[in-house]
């Protein structure tokens, strides 16, 4: 089919790279800082990850839709992406069990999308430059517009997001009469976290973002939890201080990707952003402890400083590397129970080489209890 304005769109990047597609979603408008995964499948599970919010997604997966849209396969209440850059876009799926088509889904969460572009030219041009801006239109196309409305997009580097995709209100989940009670910070939880934590025998109560420190330990949990979540770390310092006064109870405390950067700066560990980030399923982590590769799920656009963390060896201990550029991936305090990992031992639809992780907290959670 001919391109004309009922279904072009065009991307333009703070670098002045431009690309003329076809368009799919809404008609509309979306900005945000542009960012690209390399998992081959899982495409909804990321659509609805809250980690993704502001950030307009690239998959370097050729094929989007393929398997079209299954209503239990989210990991929040909605698309959190703000827009799909992708190269081949289908509405004809294969998986029998399905609920919909793509298009449609799309249409229902309000997504700008644009596809049949070179998305391997835009990655390269990522991983060179490092992270940007982009704009996506289908309804402008005139890129003097689509600029002037790009740079007044603010960077994501000192943005607080998390407050904006957290819970509103705080909600409990679990078997009512389990012997473990774990109190979550919501961050921009994914859902398979609390499924997680629910289906290893713990009633967990899910606070907002900005629930105060005496609400928190009013509920008497055994432990803590802090999830994922969007934006940068360093601007939380609700979260920052409300984990400082939880590390004081000594209870067993574990963080996942956001949680880990917010355990560190709790430490005083700094953390920064890093020139494009990790987004993928298929990330080499090495356990310190057994020597084992784990391959990972991971996303996240701001790291803990290695440089920095040396400074604490009396109390921090690097449990886990990057074996692709060496980034921590984990760590756990030596003086009380708590520790974190930068990637998502939950993920779906995988890899699954780190479940292991809820378990070690599990068996903190019982070891604590019974002292």
């Amino acid at each position: 089919m001919d391109q004309n304005h009922t279904d072009k769109a065009v991307i333009l990047f703070d670098d002045g790279s431009f690309f003329e597609g076809k368009a799919a979603g809404i008609k509309g408008t979306t900005t945000g800082e542009v960012c690209f995964n390399t998992g081959m499948t899982g495409y909804q599970e990321i659509f609805t990850d809250p980690s993704y919010f502001g950030q307009i997604l690239i998959t370097t997966n050729v094929h989007v839709g393929n398997y079209g849209v299954k209503n239990e396969d989210t990991e929040s209440e909605r698309v959190q992406i703000s827009g799909l850059v992708c190269r081949n876009f289908t509405n004809e799926y294969s998986r029998p069990m399905a609920d919909s088509e793509l298009q449609k889904y799309f249409e229902e969460n309000r997504l700008v999308c644009i596809y049949n572009v070179d998305t391997r030219e835009m990655v390269r041009n990522i991983r060179d430059k490092g992270a940007m801006n982009c704009i996506i239109s289908s309804e402008i196309f005139d890129k003097d517009i689509l600029a002037k409305q790009l740079a007044a997009v603010p960077s994501m580097e000192g943005l607080e997001l998390a407050s904006k995709v957290s819970t509103t209100e705080a909600y409990e989940e679990g078997d009512i009469n389990a012997d473990l009670k774990v109190a979550i910070l919501d961050f921009g939880i994914k859902r398979n976290i609390v499924r997680s934590l629910a289906a290893r025998g713990c009633r967990v109560k899910v606070f907002p973002a900005k629930t105060t420190y005496d609400s928190i330990v009013d509920y008497q949990a055994d432990g803590y939890f802090l999830s994922n979540g969007p934006g940068d770390p360093s601007s939380m310092d609700y979260a920052i201080k409300n984990v400082k006064l939880l590390l004081e109870t000594k209870k067993p405390m574990f963080g996942i990707c956001l949680g880990h950067q917010i355990l560190a700066l709790a430490n005083d560990i700094p953390t920064y952003k890093m020139h494009h980030g990790h987004r993928g399923a298929n990330h080499p982590v090495i356990n310190l402890a057994t020597g084992r590769c784990e391959i990972t799920s991971q996303n996240h656009g701001f790291t803990v400083n290695e440089s920095e963390v040396y400074k604490y060896e009396e109390t921090i201990e690097i449990t886990h590397k990057n074996l692709n550029d060496n980034t921590i991936e984990g760590m756990r305090m030596k003086n009380q129970p708590a520790f974190s990992v930068q990637y998502h031992p939950e993920s779906n639809p995988g890899p699954h080489d780190s479940k292991y992780l809820f378990d070690d907290f599990i068996n903190l959670l019982k070891q604590s209890k019974n002292n």
